[in-house]
């Protein structure tokens, strides 16, 4: 998904917990799904933006040299202004576009 280009709210907002456990039966499960793409997703968003800093970073190890750069916090607001991984993930489980599977469940689909 691209998160830049998510139609995510900004800040938090109620859900009804019966339509997020509708898709899997158990909401601690759908809870689970949801948490672990929102660690992906910041994980995605962190290591986009640390790409983007690396091409200010100083290699000296002076103090006296750091300055400000325009850019640099321009970047830096612009990813604290989108939405919180958590809330990206939400939004991502409600329209279906996670996809998951559950091995407990398909090894007692076999059983039977």
């Amino acid at each position: 998904m691209d998160y830049k280009k998510s139609k995510a709210p900004t800040n938090t907002i109620t859900r009804n917990i019966v339509e997020l456990s509708n898709e899997t039966g158990n909401i601690y499960e759908s809870v689970i799904i949801m948490s672990k793409r929102s660690n992906q997703i910041a994980a995605e968003i962190k290591q986009d933006l640390q790409k983007k800093l690396a091409e200010f970073s100083s290699y000296n190890d002076s103090l006296e040299e750091v300055f400000e750069n325009r850019e640099q916090i321009e970047i830096s607001r612009y990813y604290e202004k989108l939405p919180k991984p958590s809330l990206l993930a939400a939004e991502e489980f409600e329209q279906g576009q996670i996809y998951w599977k559950d091995p407990q469940r398909e090894n007692k689909n076999e059983e039977e």
